[in-house]
């Protein structure tokens, strides 16, 4: 039996960590097709690109582990099915559920680090990414000058060369347009040359011109009357030298205390106390709001209230409530709904967003709550359905079972998906939008099972070819319909 159990250990073992790598890899490059822009051209230190791909991988181990676990299992039981060996171990009074015993107990390790994992470490990576990527996007692009082109990322500066050198240090027939002052066209300055270096700090990029002219316009900014005695002014130069601050291109990085409010940087005892404190705010502001609201739909005539018209008096006065009510009355019975309606309308626009933004961020809470646990729960579900399916199709190697683990993950991914959507909308509740997909699919991996355990070959293409021919052998003959003879 310890033979059979680490036969069938390490048939897993090895094809769960390719898989789990080439699933990591996948999703990987897919994050950087989507960040792509927002990575290049930054001048980002290479340390910190691998540490927010570092963040990325652990991020993605929620979606890495469920799927490579489906794959893998239906490889190892599609190898085994295929090579005999699951033939071999049931020949020798081992039965299937007996075999895979430790292979539940590993994958239940793997789902109990993994609930661990989602309570306790990926908050925190969730706030180191968050953090990160945030500080990464919001990066200005490096300062780069191309040819022919003005470059106006420096703030109060257009800077054009018609050419440079190979390394881009080194700049020809240079243009700078200084629009501080106000008008770009006050101040310009021209050169032959010039070289680019930073400074000691990083803060300054120190431009060194060679042989130049600047031109200034030398009146006074704000005038505003025609000064017929205008001053402008030009300065050669054969060197000089031009500062400018670029100290906002750095990467300048934000408090993470600012992002540690977001429900997906919470582990399940602060998810919990945030959604309790949530829930009184809202009943809180549930009453002043129904308070208001009811100030408002009062009746205050009091032909309604105090009943003091009689039976007999409201025989034949009509349908409507304004029939009732005295001609020298009427205006002002209108005017009081009239402000009653526009009171109610006003308190709905100021406590409406209100109420609605406490209910959607209770329900992101509960959402995140859940998910801690349907991690878990899908690797246990996703490896009951592979395992069996893996034992009747008996194929293995990366073709079938890819296709079918792909098939199988989308089913679940879109479920949990479009549930978990409209649970944020607010059209189920957040338990049944997280734990949709688990309780549709756990029938089906029961079925697999029960399948699996009795050697039935559901997906033998030859045992339903010969239940065809069978129907439409009891079809002829209850119809008396002669089969054709070939000529």
């Amino acid at each position: 039996m310890k033979k059979i159990h680490i036969l069938i250990l390490q048939a897993f073992i090895r094809p769960f960590i390719v898989t789990f790598c080439i699933v990591m890899f996948v999703l990987l490059m897919l994050f950087l097709f989507k960040y792509i822009d927002d990575l290049i051209g930054k001048g980002l230190d290479w340390t910190v690109i691998m540490e927010l791909i570092g963040y990325q991988c652990a991020v993605q181990l929620s979606m890495a582990l469920p799927l490579s676990m489906l794959l893998s299992s239906i490889m190892t039981f599609g190898n085994l099915g295929e090579s005999y060996e699951l033939v071999a171990i049931k020949a020798a009074g081992v039965s299937l559920r007996k075999a895979m015993t430790p292979l539940f107990v590993l994958v239940g390790i793997f789902a109990g680090s993994s609930f661990l994992f989602s309570d306790y470490t990926l908050p925190v990576v969730n706030l180191k990414m968050g953090s990160l990527l945030y500080d990464v996007t919001k990066k200005k692009a490096d300062f780069l000058i191309k040819p022919g082109v003005f470059n106006n990322s420096i703030d109060g500066y257009a800077i054009r060369a018609k050419s440079k050198s190979k390394d881009g240090t080194e700049l020809y027939d240079l243009t700078i347009y200084n629009k501080t002052s106000g008008n770009p066209g006050s101040n310009v300055l021209v050169a032959d040359t010039g070289y680019m270096y930073n400074s000691r700090d990083q803060r300054y990029l120190i431009l060194k011109l060679i042989n130049g002219v600047q031109y200034q316009d030398s009146r006074k900014q704000n005038a505003t009357n025609y000064d017929p005695r205008q001053q402008f002014i030009r300065f050669y130069f054969k060197e000089t030298e031009t500062k400018f601050d670029v100290s906002d291109f750095g990467m300048k990085r934000t408090d993470e205390n600012l992002f540690k409010q977001h429900h997906q940087m919470m582990n399940l005892r602060q998810l919990a106390a945030k959604s309790d404190t949530t829930e009184r705010e809202i009943d809180s502001l549930s009453r002043v709001y129904a308070m208001e609201l009811k100030q408002n739909l009062t009746f205050t005539s009091s032909y309604y209230n105090t009943g003091v018209v009689e039976k007999a008096q409201l025989e034949g006065k009509g349908d409507k409530i304004i029939d009732y009510i005295p001609q020298n009355m009427r205006l002002s019975v209108i005017t009081t709904a009239m402000n009653n309606i526009n009171n109610f309308k006003d308190a709905h626009l100021f406590r409406g967003p209100q109420y609605k933004d406490l209910v959607d961020k209770n329900i992101k809470y509960y959402v995140e709550w859940h998910r801690k646990f349907t991690l878990a729960v899908s690797c246990l579900l996703l490896f009951a359905i592979g395992a069996p399916l893996g034992a009747i199709v008996r194929k293995g190697g990366l073709g079938a079972p890819v296709v079918m683990s792909i098939i199988f993950f989308l089913i679940y991914h879109i479920i949990s998906t479009v549930a978990e959507k409209s649970a944020r909308d607010g059209v189920i509740t957040p338990f049944w939008g997280m734990w949709m997909a688990i309780i549709i699919l756990t029938p089906l991996a029961a079925f697999l099972t029960y399948k699996s355990t009795t050697d039935s070959a559901i997906f033998d293409a030859a045992q339903y070819k010969i239940k065809v021919q069978a129907i439409m052998e009891w079809l002829r003959s209850k119809f008396n319909i002669k089969k054709k003879q070939p000529q």
